[in-house]
């Protein structure tokens, strides 16, 4: 089902970057670790009990809690995943709903450009009714509009897309195809170099969400066993985050 009104995710990668989302207006977050470096990959279990509790917390407060959304994902690279990576990714899906996360996002290809449909059906059995969406692996395909079909057959929630750029401003034409195409069966979220200032035209394309990182980088250099000479982590910056709720609660 669509979104009743469009909302904001932020992808976060700690406790911190949950709170200044929650504090900023998000309605969901996306979890994930490497972000900057990797495009993100699958956070630590340690990290979702922490951010489900805080969830719990907040919401027992009536604070705002944002949903937690963790990205499942091995490896870089490629969306084509051998037996042993989908067996992990199956394993990491159960360990995150033990823990209470809302949803689970994921993105199955195959070396032909469809969605692995089969590895799908896997990872929405272990996501137990959870909600799935389906994460940029689509902006790698040569025909969307198919993969847009594949999912609402198989009953995902939701798709994440720059509309096939590298930023989603510059995608935005292909999106607002995907949203006229799927009408609703499956909600289009634009993520991808998402900045404050596109969320309006991004909204006009008729998507149900804008997804960003919102981040600002802190310099840092571990040394030879920390990173290298590039050094450095992002963070949530909370400044971004206003700005792009004030700029959807504009559109």
């Amino acid at each position: 089902m669509p979104a009743s009104r469009p909302v904001l995710e932020i992808a976060v990668q700690d406790l911190a970057g949950y709170r200044v989302a929650a504090d900023g207006g998000a309605a969901r977050t996306e979890v994930c670790a490497a972000l900057a470096a990797t495009g993100g990959l699958t956070p630590g279990a340690g990290l979702l009990a922490a951010l489900v509790a805080e969830r719990d917390a907040r919401a027992a407060r009536g604070d705002a809690a944002p949903g937690v959304h963790v990205l499942v994902r091995p490896r870089p690279g490629p969306f084509v995943y051998d037996a042993d990576e989908l067996d992990v990714q199956v394993r990491e899906v159960r360990a995150a709903v033990g823990l209470g996360v809302d949803g689970v996002v994921v993105g199955p290809l195959t070396a032909d450009g469809r969605v692995d449909e089969r590895a799908l059906a896997a990872l929405l059995r272990a996501a137990d009714g959870r909600e799935v969406t389906f994460h940029r692996a689509v902006d790698s395909v040569a025909d969307p509009l198919a993969v847009l079909d594949a999912l609402a057959g198989a009953g995902v929630t939701r798709v994440l897309s720059s509309g096939g750029e590298a930023r989603s401003i510059d995608g935005v034409r292909r999106l607002a195809a995907m949203v006229e195409h799927t009408a609703g069966a499956v909600q289009v979220m634009a993520g991808g170099g998402v900045r404050p200032v596109d969320i309006g035209a991004l909204i006009a394309a008729g998507v149900d969400a804008v997804h960003l990182s919102a981040s600002r980088t802190v310099a840092g250099d571990g040394g030879p066993g920390g990173g290298g000479s590039a050094g450095g982590w992002t963070v949530t910056d909370p400044e971004v985050v206003a700005q792009a709720a004030a700029a959807l609660a504009r559109a």
